[in-house]
C-alpha cells in the first residue's frame, strides 16, 4: 500500500504548487509522500535483501537520509507560505547556516533521486521486473530533481508520472499477493515478475531469458 501511497502522494502534490513554491498543501503532500515511500521501499529491499544483499545493504540507509531530506524540503515549501517568503530568499537564508544547508538539504535532498535511480537499475540488473518498469524508475529519477530546480510544473508532471508508473506496477504486484511465500525466487517474493537464482554466497544472480 505505501509504494502506491509514497509516489501518489507526490504526483498530486505537484497540482497544489504556487508560483516559485510548491506551497503549504504541496509541501505538506511531499513531505507525507517521502514518509510513505520510505516505508514501501524498506518493505521492497526487505523482500529483494535475498536476491541482492550487498545492494540492500547500502540502499537501505541512504533512502533513510534521503526521506528526511525530502521531508526538510516539504517543511521548507511550508515555512514559504507561512512567512510568505520566496523560494531564492530562503535558500540564501539557509545558505547562512552551512550545517543545515549541507546535511538536511544539499546532501540529503539528492540521495532520494539517487536511490530511486539505483532501485531502477537493480530491478534491471537483477531481471526482478519487466524492463519498462525499470527504465520508467531511472528516468523518473532523472527528472525529479531537474523538476525541483527549475520549479516548472508542467516538468514536476511528468517527472512524478514518470516515477508514479512504475510504482503503481510494484504496488499493485505485492497487493495482489505476487508476493506470496511459496514462490521459490527472492523477485518473485518481492511481487516482482522474473524468476532469478542465487549461488549459496548469495552473489550470483541469473534471471530468465
Amino acid at each position: 500500500m505505501f509504494l502506491l501511497l509514497g509516489p501518489l502522494l507526490n504526483f498530486v502534490s505537484g497540482f497544489f504548487w504556487e508560483p516559485d513554491s510548491q506551497g503549504i498543501t504541496g509541501g505538506t503532500l511531499a513531505a507525507l509522500a517521502c514518509a510513505c515511500w520510505l516505508v514501501g521501499l524498506i518493505g521492497l529491499y526487505d523482500r529483494l535483501r535475498a536476491a541482492a544483499p550487498r545492494y540492500v545493504a547500502v540502499a537501505m540507509p541512504l533512502t533513510v537520509f534521503a526521506a528526511v531530506g525530502g521531508v526538510a524540503f516539504g517543511v521548507q515549501s511550508i515555512h514559504e507560505g507561512l512567512f510568505d517568503a520566496s523560494h531564492a530568499s530562503t535558500i540564501e537564508l539557509l545558505d547562512q547556516h552551512p550545517l543545515a544547508a549541507w546535511s538536511l538539504y544539499w546532501i540529503a535532498g539528492p540521495l532520494f533521486p539517487l536511490a530511486l535511480f539505483a532501485l531502477g537499475v537493480a530491478l534491471l540488473k537483477l531481471r526482478a521486473a519487466p524492463v519498462p518498469v525499470g527504465v520508467l524508475l531511472c528516468l523518473g529519477a532523472l527528472a525529479f530533481p531537474l523538476s525541483r530546480i527549475t520549479r516548472e510544473p508542467m516538468i514536476a508532471h511528468v517527472a512524478d508520472l514518470l516515477l508514479l508508473l512504475p510504482f503503481l506496477y510494484l504496488g499493485v504486484r505485492a497487493l495482489t499477493g505476487a508476493d506470496r511465500p511459496e514462490r521459490s525466487s527472492p523477485a518473485s517474493r518481492a511481487g516482482l515478475d522474473y524468476p532469478v537464482t542465487t549461488s549459496a554466497g548469495g552473489s550470483t544472480v541469473t534471471g530468465a531469458p
